[in-house]
């Protein structure tokens, strides 16, 4: 089973060399890295050239991070995909054969897990603690979705029910994990482990105006699923982070000891995907540049 590991970037000379590393150790052995590049003008490209696991690099202009994760699904060949922002690095170099072996397992076709922000300059000091606990479809209304970053899911999913919905400048992650899960309701796993660190300071996450523009998009997320919007969706959401800041109290808060289970078979899926986006995801990248320098 391949794993397609999809890396959008911009100017991130300071970060993207530990995200390459990260998955270049990893133990699983067939992955593959495709790293969508905005063009950048400062040495990220000369770094992406450095790991010769790297199995495409695509440096061209794009609409956004969004647009870039949906040109890395279109060149993807894996049968699982997972995206890795430039900002974020895998904890151990087990991650990808636990996920898979997980997804094995349980026969599921979504496996996510927990994952730590950590403060930029310092990936050693752990600043949030995201928990996510053992999956429960009602969560969704209760304000809950798990970390995108560590969100592992099989490519015919993309395929069936649409990649990222461009028009959201903030929360497309979101949206494709509440339509992949609670409308589509696909099996899923959750690994009850740290696999992802997360830089702060996040598009989403970079201002109290940003974060406020994301919390206006969950909303838009389940509109534009044609679902009506529990009105305390978007008040627990927010609220449902205040105790990552906490540690000690989040394992408690989020069940953190639970073994990793599916509570029910998922009833048969209603399929829907998001108007606009090229499907089937198999169309040849646009432009690849070589690995190596010349």
């Amino acid at each position: 089973m391949r794993v397609t590991i999809i890396t959008p970037c911009l100017n991130c000379e300071k970060t993207i060399h530990d995200t390459l590393a990260s998955v270049a150790r990893q133990d699983y052995p067939d992955i593959e890295h495709i790293v969508i590049d905005g063009q950048s003008t400062d040495r990220t490209l000369d770094i992406v050239r450095q790991f010769p696991h790297v199995a495409k690099l695509i440096s061209e202009k794009d609409r956004g991070i969004y647009d870039a994760m949906n040109k890395g699904l279109i060149a993807a060949t894996g049968d699982v995909i997972a995206v890795l922002n430039a900002d974020d690095f895998y904890v151990y170099d087990r991650v990808i054969s636990d996920v898979i072996n997980l997804m094995r397992a349980e026969n599921a076709n979504v496996v996510y897990a927990d994952l730590d922000y950590v403060a930029r300059e310092n990936t050693r000091k752990v600043t949030r603690v995201w928990f996510s606990g053992p999956y429960n479809r009602d969560n969704f209304k209760r304000g809950w979705s798990p970390p995108h970053p560590t969100f592992f899911a099989r490519k015919s999913l993309y395929e069936r029910f649409g990649g990222f919905n461009t028009s959201m400048q903030y929360s497309a992650d979101y949206e494709l994990m509440l339509r992949f899960l609670y409308i589509n309701r696909q099996p899923c796993a959750y690994l009850p482990k740290t696999i992802v660190k997360m830089r702060r300071g996040g598009v989403s996450n970079i201002s109290i105006r940003n974060r406020i523009a994301a919390n206006i998009e969950d909303r838009r997320s389940w509109q534009y699923n044609k679902l009506s919007t529990p009105f305390w969706v978007p008040i627990l959401k927010p609220l449902r982070k205040l105790p990552q800041f906490f540690p000690g109290f989040v394992g408690i808060f989020a069940g953190r000891q639970a073994r990793n289970t599916h509570p029910q078979p998922a009833p048969a899926p209603v399929y829907q995907t998001v108007p606009g986006i090229p499907l089937p995801i198999s169309k040849p990248s646009t432009k690849t540049f070589p690995l190596s320098p010349p």
